[in-house]
């Protein structure tokens, strides 16, 4: 789709009596499936044994019946859980995570939401100290850096380690004793803290601790690492906050049934909608979502505008995802198939909601098809502003060459789209809508926390 990729899930578990710690990983990487759908994997310890099973595939592909046993320790306490899209190195089984390396702390698995930015220098001075890498994925560069510091206990060792890291990131770390959980300064990439009846997890949004029966609590905070410790959750602060979270969390990523840093993402798409209308209003008949990303920015404009709101795209749940395909044609092929009108645009001036515009096509084709259906008009509002840079950050945004609005006008994207109308959403109007600090690089180009020496995504795969 005309979209940003996802990015990853991660999740943790640690209880101090037994728990079928792969079902309930199984459920909260089902909730996390909208992250990442390239590859799922979980580790599994009782203290003594240390499981791993992982591969490409959709979490259910992945994790059948037969594997999920082969997870299951009678004494089981501590699990990791990952599900993948790949923003640095190749989708490769062996980029699938959790990464796991035997170091001086014993067998330690890593799960990462994000990117480094600095993962290309680190590692070229690891491997000129003699280091090895098994992946092409900048995750491992902060197993390796774990790997040295083995002196100090885990959490210590995460603290230090993030002094050399550099980007956006959520992370979690297990051993056969504890799971640590750590977030960048930025707190660029979201990671929630979940009470347990005798125990704690760790999931990228709250409504996968609810599936695993944890209560929310609170966020790791920007630069923050927490563990548990005999029971206990102990908190570091590592380094100084600086908070500037990603704001594609509200605009596109998260469920919208998921609270952010205190903040719910669906009222903020809400509120992102009217904040649309109020900027850009059109004289039209109906709101029309663009499903299921355009929905709550079409309820806000609805609302504001006084206009029904109205069914006037078909989403057909079983066409899977289109950027896979291997032609623009068979790609232009499946949006149709993913996406029809109904018989409500007939006749009728439409306000199209959408909640980003990247390379434009599937929204050229979108507008196709409603006029087909006898639209007299598509005035296309967008619920952010135009995307002109890429996400080092752990998002996939495209590079920058094929973003349609670092290359065109809003006047030339209006008529490549062929739209009657088009307006995009203000940074100052996101701001408002989320009502709290955030990142918004893709839109202006200030990255808050660096920008690689070599931002292509398979940069690590060049020696």
């Amino acid at each position: 789709m005309d979209k940003p990729q996802e990015e990853c899930g991660v999740l943790g578990i640690y209880s101090q009596e037994p728990l079928d710690i792969p079902g309930l990983l199984h459920l909260g990487l089902l909730a996390l499936q909208h992250r990442g759908q390239e590859a799922a994997g979980m580790a599994v310890s009782d203290g003594k044994e240390f499981l791993v099973e992982k591969d490409l595939g959709l979490v259910n592909q992945v994790f059948t019946e037969e594997r999920l046993s082969r997870l299951r320790l009678p004494e089981a306490r501590l699990g990791l859980a990952h599900t993948r899209y790949s923003t640095t190195g190749s989708n490769l089984r062996f980029n699938a995570q959790p990464l796991t390396a035997r170091t001086a702390h014993g067998v330690l698995a890593i799960a990462h939401n994000g990117n480094f930015t600095n993962a290309k220098p680190l590692r070229d001075r690891l491997l000129r100290e003699g280091a090895t890498f098994q992946s092409t994925s900048d995750t491992e560069v902060m197993l390796l850096l774990l790997a040295r510091l083995g002196h100090l206990s885990l959490p210590q060792a995460a603290a230090e380690a993030m002094k050399a890291l550099e980007g956006g990131y959520s992370i979690l770390l297990m051993d056969r004793r504890t799971v640590v959980a750590l977030r960048d300064p930025h707190g660029v990439r979201p990671l929630a803290i979940g009470r347990l009846p005798k125990g704690y997890a760790f999931a990228s949004e709250p409504p996968a601790l609810e599936l695993m029966g944890a209560r929310y609590i609170r966020d790791v905070r920007p630069g923050e690492v927490v563990w548990v410790e005999e029971g206990e959750l102990k908190s570091l602060q590592a380094l100084p906050p600086s908070p500037a979270p990603c704001a594609f969390e509200w605009i596109y990523f998260a469920r919208p049934d998921s609270l952010l840093d205190g903040l719910e993402a669906y009222e903020a798409r809400v509120r992102m909608g009217m904040e649309l209308f109020r900027e850009a209003p059109a004289e039209a008949d109906m709101v029309v979502p663009v499903p299921d990303s355009g929905i709550g920015a079409a309820v806000g404009y609805a609302r504001s505008s006084g206009l029904p709101l109205e069914y006037g795209l078909y989403k057909n749940p079983y066409a899977g995802r289109t950027f896979i395909q291997p032609t623009q044609a068979l790609r232009d092929l499946k949006t149709r198939l993913k996406l029809s009108p109904t018989s409500a645009v007939r006749g009728k001036r439409v306000v199209l909601i959408d909640d980003s515009i990247v390379r434009g096509t599937t929204s050229r084709h979108i507008v196709a098809m409603l006029k087909e259906a006898g639209a007299r008009e598509v005035h296309f509002r967008v619920s952010s502003p135009p995307i002109r840079f890429p996400c080092y950050y752990g998002i996939d945004t495209a590079a920058r060459k094929e973003l349609i609005a670092a290359e065109k006008s809003v006047e030339e994207i209006r008529a490549f789209i062929g739209a009657d109308t088009l307006a995009f959403l203000s940074e100052e109007g996101v701001r408002r809508a989320i009502g709290g600090p955030v990142c918004l690089a893709c839109f202006n180009g200030r990255y808050p926390a660096g920008v690689p020496v070599e931002g292509e995504k398979l940069a690590l795969e060049i020696l």
